[in-house]
């Protein structure tokens, strides 16, 4: 899955390149035995470096500048969550043949939960929820501006061009009205908080049922800190809504733009990646339907 060629602008990176990467610039793991990772990201390649480190490579352009951007901030939040994070080793440069900078960080045990199959819901709810409200305790004085920190309004345009190549595959109309519903959700007016930004199955890792680890901070910055909810939807089943919004405190508006956040990442990712990433498609099928039923 994870060989899967997902941009057109996407470079190839196989083992022999991460191979020669570390040895040149990391020369005390060049002996380490390196594989690639099946995953369903679609920012990073992901290798496994001997038994306790993992190496992360951008697979476009666009994903550069998550690299430096996590580097900064990671070290200053993650010790502030109740769950594990990444602990960066190393940050990689550019150099034979891979133009952008890359990083090599410590290996975290767990799986990804999946959605519609998870295995204490409440108790998942409740470790997602103290995550979500630890970081937004962190004081966001100096933060930067969050990737999805911003007005739910501004995803409209996308999210309507991306509905209009889905006709014949979702409820187009049904969607249409949640999301207009959505947009009349009061924005937020209280202070920027600090928000992971894209907190997935995929940037979650549980052990025995309990969230273990949060990962990929790429996204992380300070805002409506609505969009951190979006694992009522993502992630847990309807009966653990009620228990993960009552740990949050959220309110109606909040609650509204949060299942508005999780709608507009599924419906904008479903047509990108309905071919190239099948786990991720089915992710947002998922996303969409849960929602669509609680709204109905």
């Amino acid at each position: 899955m994870c060989a899967v060629r997902m941009h057109e602008d996407e470079l190839a990176i196989d083992v022999l390149l991460v191979g020669r990467l570390i040895a040149g610039q990391f020369p005390q793991w060049a002996g380490l035995p390196l594989r690639r990772l099946e995953s369903s990201g679609t920012e990073n390649a992901m290798f496994r470096l001997g038994a306790d480190k993992v190496v992360r490579l951008p697979r476009h352009p666009r994903a550069v500048e998550a690299i430096a951007h996590e580097l900064r901030w990671l070290p200053r939040l993650g010790p502030g969550l109740p769950a594990a994070s990444p602990e960066p080793l190393g940050r990689g440069e550019p150099g034979d043949g891979f133009p952008w900078p890359w990083s090599v960080y410590g290996w975290l045990d767990g799986h990804n939960p999946v959605p519609g199959r998870i295995e204490e819901p409440a108790l998942l709810a409740g470790d997602l929820a103290a995550c979500v409200t630890a970081l937004r305790r962190i004081d966001a004085s100096e933060g930067p501006p969050g990737y999805r920190g911003v007005p739910l309004a501004t995803r409209d345009p996308f999210l309507r061009e991306a509905l209009g190549r889905l006709a014949g595959r979702v409820d187009t109309a049904a969607v249409t009205r949640v999301w207009e519903e959505t947009l009349r959700a009061p924005e937020h007016t209280g202070p920027p908080l600090w928000a992971h930004g894209d907190l997935m199955a995929g940037n979650l890792l549980v052990t025995g049922g309990r969230l273990s680890a949060v990962i990929d901070f790429g996204t992380v910055g300070v805002g409506d800190p609505a969009v951190d909810l979006i694992g009522a939807w993502c992630v847990l089943p309807a009966t653990a809504r009620g228990v993960f919004r009552e740990a949050v405190g959220a309110d109606e508006a909040e609650w509204a733009r949060a299942r508005g956040w999780a709608l507009s990442i599924a419906v904008i990712a479903l047509p990108y990646y309905w071919d190239t990433n099948p786990p991720v498609a089915e992710n947002s099928r998922h996303v969409i339907g849960e929602i669509l039923a609680e709204t109905a």
